[in-house]
């Protein structure tokens, strides 16, 4: 989908300023940005809250892409999630009074993956496997396993949109 000219993210070297154990969630990131910046391009507004099977929508997947980095990443360093982050969360997927287009969601994703790089350029690896409480429970985690997770999570949405996103074109 992504720029047929290059190799995958991966295979393009390391990163600049990205900490070395932190290089495959970086890596998988950007891959992702680059995948749904291309999926998304010409993707109707009308569509986008359009479901399938009563499956999520691509609205939702775009929200919830770009708030799950941010609160994993909130997780990461140590913080509780703030009523601004509370709300997106239950906002998620829920078309409300305010249109969002395909594009506004996307730039908002593309924000979070700025700034999810930001954080991995300043992480310090020998904190990686320092522990952080996840959620109201506070369920423990280790700095690397919310990155690790974000990366993933992302990986796992994109490959949701997708599918979706291809149906609902037809």
């Amino acid at each position: 989908m992504a720029n047929h000219k290059l190799p995958e993210v991966w295979l393009r070297g390391p990163l600049t300023g990205i900490p070395a154990l932190l290089q495959p969630v970086a890596h998988a990131l950007l891959q992702a940005r680059e995948e749904l910046n291309d999926l998304m391009t010409g993707f109707p507004d009308e569509l986008l809250w359009g479901d399938v099977a009563g499956m999520a929508s691509p609205g939702f997947h775009l929200q919830h892409l770009a708030g799950v980095l941010n609160r994993l990443f909130t997780y990461a360093r140590g913080e509780a999630l703030t009523a601004e982050q509370l709300n997106y969360l239950h906002a998620e997927g829920k078309p409300t009074t305010k249109t969002y287009t395909v594009m506004q969601l996307v730039d908002v994703f593309n924000k979070q993956v700025d700034d999810a790089l930001m954080q991995l350029s300043k992480t310090d690896e020998t904190t990686l496997t320092d522990f952080r409480g996840v959620g109201r429970g506070q369920l423990p985690s280790t700095i690397m396993g919310l990155y690790t997770h974000s990366a993933e999570h992302t990986m796992r949405h994109l490959g949701q949109l997708m599918v979706t996103v291809a149906v609902l074109k037809r």
